[in-house]
């Protein structure tokens, strides 16, 4: 005979409902009794649209964090020869920046446990681009990541199912029922995967505007204040960027155009915006794994960040020497009027979108080769009839709404002054932690 359970959910929700908080042992059971199957999904998504509209404090973030986190199991890095120190971005439109960063702090000094995720939606996936490359495999067993980060130094893969396994479902749920948007449901479901990791430090990218998931610095910035207090409850010291995320990052928006960009920055070009915010995030790091005296400008510029690019991608099974896809179609497009060219970064994701980079729902395919290559940056003039972005993809049949979407995303200026200052300022608007 089954034990009896401890809660009954409809009280739950209904505590919440009404605006009280919840308990440490309500939420431990809530979160372990959906885990089980005894709490349903119907249930499960009232209480989250209750969380969405009435909010948490911070003890019930904290609790509902450690919840998710004792579903599943915990790694341990303790044991390796060099601080364990992560990085999360909460997602962007051309945002390759783990690429490059990764092997980066590995080459001073650090060991880089960064487990990825897949694109869904405007939004690429680390996991996505790095399988745009030949041979190379996401899913490693945790004897494998271990092994790689005293070998290598760095890691990206996927998390395994045993990693806040309450989180993976919760998050399916959310997505489906109008939920994403809770702030207390995305730092729980951000932290309890990154402290399950078991690093010793974590810095946190949060982008804020049109092609972020947070579209107000404001929001932005609590996010990021909710995010470095569950680290700090937990023990895990952590810092967050503020960075903007109204243009596109960097000039590719797609999967192996975005390896190809990072792979420019690795041999000491590409980008300024992208290299700007990789050797900032570095330092973040290495400030937090004790590394501080190293120089990540140095190691892009000496090529020890390209050298550790090459084997870890080669420890993953990846050829690095290899020539990435290349799309069958490529279709330009130029600018209807002269002056002052600006690029909308959530219009540039869903034009990638459409042409075959992204997924609509977590099982569709993408096409390595598919995406956006602007060909010239946000605030520079530009001629009548000048191209100003090309088009990839392996079926042309997606051109013309892919074509809708880039032209709602550019706007030609009458002059540089009239661009709204956009350019080559600074990513970074702030910093938490």
């Amino acid at each position: 005979m089954n034990a009896p359970e401890l809660f009954d959910a409809v009280e739950i929700i209904a505590t919440k409902r009404d605006g009280a908080a919840l308990s440490p042992a309500q939420i431990a059971w809530v979160v372990d009794a959906y885990t089980r199957g005894v709490v349903a999904d119907e249930q499960m998504s009232a209480l989250a649209m209750a969380i969405l509209l009435r909010g948490m404090d911070r003890a019930e973030i904290s609790a509902w964090t450690t919840a998710m986190i004792d579903s599943g199991r915990r790694l341990d890095f303790s044991g390796l020869p060099r601080p364990a120190v992560d990085k999360h971005s909460t997602g962007g439109v051309g945002d390759k920046i783990t690429l490059p960063l990764a092997p980066l702090v590995a080459a001073c000094g650090l060991s880089v446990p960064q487990l990825s995720g897949r694109g869904l939606g405007h939004t690429g996936g680390t996991l996505d681009k790095l399988e745009a490359i030949p041979g190379w495999r996401a899913q490693l067993s945790n004897a494998e990541i271990e092994a790689q980060l005293r070998e290598v130094g760095a890691v990206v893969c996927a998390p395994g199912d045993d990693l806040a396994p309450a989180d993976r479902k919760l998050y399916a749920l959310r997505d489906a029922t109008g939920t994403v948007e809770s702030i207390p449901l995305i730092a729980s479901s951000i932290m309890s995967k990154k402290i399950a990791e078991g690093a010793c430090g974590l810095v946190l990218d949060v982008k804020t505007g049109s092609g972020a998931f947070m579209k107000d610095l404001e929001r932005s910035r609590e996010l990021a204040e909710t995010m470095v207090a569950l680290g700090a409850d937990a023990g895990l010291p952590t810092t967050a960027v503020l960075t903007d995320m109204d243009q596109p990052l960097g000039r590719t928006a797609g999967n192996a155009l975005e390896v190809r960009e990072s792979l420019e920055v690795l041999a000491g070009g590409g980008p300024s915006d992208v290299v700007e915010l990789t050797v900032a995030l570095a330092r973040e790091m290495l400030e937090l794994g004790g590394g501080g005296e190293a120089d990540p400008a140095e190691a892009l510029a000496d090529g020890r960040a390209m050298d550790l690019w090459r084997r870890m991608i080669a420890a993953q099974g990846g050829d690095p020497e290899a020539a990435l896809p290349t799309a069958r179609h490529v279709e330009e497009v130029r600018a209807t009027a002269p002056g002052a060219v600006t690029f909308e970064a959530y219009q540039v994701g869903v034009t990638a979108w459409r042409l075959g980079a992204g997924r609509a729902r977590k099982e569709d395919a993408v096409q390595a080769a598919a995406g956006v290559e602007l060909l010239v940056g946000p605030g520079e003039q530009v001629s009548a009839g000048q191209p100003i972005a090309a088009l990839h993809t392996d079926t042309p049949e997606r051109i013309p709404r892919a074509q809708e979407a880039f032209e709602a995303a550019v706007t030609v200026h009458a002059t540089v002054d009239e661009a709204r200052g956009v350019g080559p300022g600074s990513r970074i608007l702030g910093r938490v932690g």
